[in-house]
């Protein structure tokens, strides 16, 4: 079965920095485009970035300059270094991982920025 696991969120404080972790098994991680989606209360879930390969990638506005996503396709994971963290970053933090029609998602991973 497909799966998506999430690792890496907790409280920080602002200025902090988390790195989260998406370990996929069950697809062909190679030809998936992997995102990382953010929901927080009273919020529409959006999308934080992606990534297909070193030359595609894109950020929300929100995040560019502080965030970086990475994948190694040798451990089919993807990752998210989160820096300079607000508490406007503050939300449950969701794996995707995208193929045409197909998606896939993880359970997510709480962060939380103290103010």
């Amino acid at each position: 079965q497909v799966q998506l696991v999430e690792s890496g969120g907790g409280l920080v404080q602002t200025g902090g920095s988390l790195r989260l972790s998406c370990a996929a098994s069950g697809i062909n991680f190679r030809m998936y485009t992997m995102g990382w989606y953010r929901q927080s209360p009273g919020n529409q879930r959006e999308l934080v970035t992606s990534i297909f390969n070193t030359d595609n990638s894109n950020y929300a506005t929100s995040v560019k300059g502080r965030f970086t996503i990475s994948r190694d396709n040798a451990k089919n994971t993807v990752y998210l270094q989160m820096n300079s963290l607000k508490p406007e970053d503050t939300a449950i933090y969701y794996c995707n991982a995208k193929l045409g029609p197909v998606d896939f998602w993880g359970q997510g991973t709480q962060v939380t920025v103290s103010s």
